[in-house]
């Protein structure tokens, strides 16, 4: 029966999904603020109070939000882990807020550019925690779904942008470009008063030696029960990775400290698979359309609010494309899901840059038909799940760390690309769909033959995947099979012979590549 202090208050899958909710707040917000600059910059009332910008002055209002968003990013592993994964997601909502004013009541270029890197501090902030918070809440099982729930949620935050600019454009003032820019104030409010009143990360209560309140939210999560045993399980689970973790020789020291030298060394492999799942989410040319539709369609024919009208239609299917990974990600698995989406969209970009070669009069509607494509696929792929899978592969330990150099290496390419797009669709115009085209075929090889799946697998039982310490770890916990280690197994020891590391050393580097990707086994699967 669960605790008399849960009435009142939301408990199990209701509060695990108000949580979910509520983190989609976050994405929510760096969605419209990615969204709200494409169709304010083509709107005559802005362009003439900034006085005709140059294509170098469109892209720096656009893209010098990811400089700030790039250094809190950076920050934000050291901040969670300092004041919480719930005060860091305050402190986010908040600076956010701030910018946004500034951006609303500017008085020309550079007050606008000074807002953009405010809020783009706040970004870098939410676009860390929020996947974290999410991931460390989340039941295995349906991990995937809810993550990809909360991407879902930054699109529905385009999409709000676009459609705002498209009804603001019928203002005749100046507020058609300020309200889209003061409702973003609004927004970040609501999700900074609402992170008072969610729960903390039972990981990070665990980590920072507050058991009693980790058990609490684990117990809520669980029904509300403190009892419970499938919550009981999950708590002691976590508490001995912690005790693991931090009994290692120089681990608890790089946990105070922070050194992410330290940690590079450690996991650099999977630092290295995070960081490029988010790099390629940017080459793989989405901010080209995100930040810039209006353009692209303008470069196809479409003219003016017609522009805005076309991304606002782009923008509805780039929402509905978002829906099947909540179904399918913990079905299919993050790999096949990557594989299939860089292959359509590595064929709608060289099909956009193709009909703006050949420029005839059936281009316009074709460009479209390809961009809404490709957006729905990169919904589909390679939108949620860069944001699911770094936080995923890393220890509790270094998870914020980790992560934030994975969020930071995305806005350091989103950076580029939403500098470099205005530029570059002058210089080289249409062959700058096809460029991000191979980008797309060289994510699918990367995942091809590096990304191992992560489907199903508990956060505490990652290491399993990866095979990293395997051997250091049975030698201290596990002495009596030591020899395991050591020695080629017998042919009758199942176990031995179905041990991931074991496989992944006999068949050398072919089977590195390849077997790695599904040698998991569940740990409990014996008692089942």
């Amino acid at each position: 029966m669960a605790d008399a202090r849960t009435r009142g208050r939301l408990v199990g899958q209701p509060l695990l999904y108000a949580i979910s909710i509520f983190a989609s707040l976050g994405v929510f917000l760096f969605g419209y603020d990615q969204g709200v600059m494409s169709g304010i910059i083509t709107g005559p009332y802005f362009l003439e109070y900034f006085n005709e910008p140059t294509a170098i002055e469109i892209g720096m209002m656009v893209a010098v939000l990811e400089i700030g968003a790039f250094f809190t990013s950076l920050a934000a592993g050291m901040v969670g882990d300092m004041i919480g994964r719930r005060g860091t997601l305050f402190v986010g909502a908040l600076v956010f807020t701030i910018g946004g004013a500034v951006q609303t009541f500017s008085v020309g270029f550079w007050t606008m550019v000074i807002g953009r890197i405010i809020s783009g501090c706040g970004v870098g902030l939410l676009s860390t925690i929020v996947p974290i918070y999410q991931s460390e809440i989340s039941p295995p099982n349906h991990r995937g779904a809810l993550a990809c729930m909360e991407f879902t949620g930054n699109i529905v935050g385009y999409s709000f942008s676009v459609w705002t600019d498209y009804f603001c454009s019928f203002i005749e003032s100046h507020k058609s470009w300020r309200i889209p820019l003061l409702i973003q104030c609004v927004i970040g409010a609501i999700l900074a008063a609402g992170s008072l009143v969610m729960p903390e990360s039972p990981r990070w209560l665990i980590d920072t030696g507050k058991d009693d309140e980790g058990l609490r939210v684990l117990a809520d999560l669980h029904g509300g029960d403190l009892n419970n045993t499938v919550a009981l399980a999950e708590f002691a689970e976590i508490r001995e990775k912690v005790q693991e973790e931090a009994s290692r020789s120089g681990f608890a020291t790089l946990v105070k400290l922070g050194r992410i030298g330290a940690m590079w060394r450690k996991y650099k492999r999977r630092v290295l698979l995070a960081m490029s799942s988010q790099a390629f989410a940017q080459l793989n040319g989405i901010n080209v359309i995100s930040y810039y539709a209006p353009r692209v369609f303008e470069e196809a024919g479409w003219v003016g609010r017609d522009a805005i009208l076309m991304t606002g239609i782009n923008s509805i299917i780039y929402v509905l494309s978002t829906l099947p990974p909540w179904y399918l990600v913990d079905r299919w698995g993050r790999r096949m899901i990557l594989l299939s989406g860089a292959v359509v969209m590595a064929l709608a970009l060289v099909a956009t840059g193709y009909w703006l070669y050949i420029d005839i009069p059936q281009t316009a509607k074709a460009v479209v038909v390809c961009v809404i494509i490709f957006n729905a696929a990169f919904g589909y792929s390679w939108g949620p799940l860069p944001w699911l899978y770094p936080p995923e592969i890393m220890p509790l330990t270094i998870r914020a760390k980790g992560v934030s150099l994975s969020t930071a290496t995305n806005w350091a390419f989103n950076f580029w690309v939403g500098m470099t797009t205005p530029v570059f669709q002058e210089w080289i115009e249409w062959r700058l769909y096809p460029m991000h085209g191979f980008f797309c075929v060289c994510s699918f090889i990367l995942v091809y033959f590096l990304y191992p799946e992560t489907k199903g697998v508990p956060l505490e039982e990652m290491d399993a995947v990866f095979g990293e310490d395997e051997r250091d770890e049975r030698l201290d916990n596990e002495s009596e099979r030591a020899s395991l280690i050591t020695n080629s197994p017998p042919m009758h020891d199942h176990h031995a012979i179905s041990s991931p590391t074991r496989r992944y050393e006999e068949g050398g580097w072919f089977s590195r590549l390849f077997t790695r990707r599904s040698a998991y086994q569940p740990v409990a699967s014996e008692d089942e």
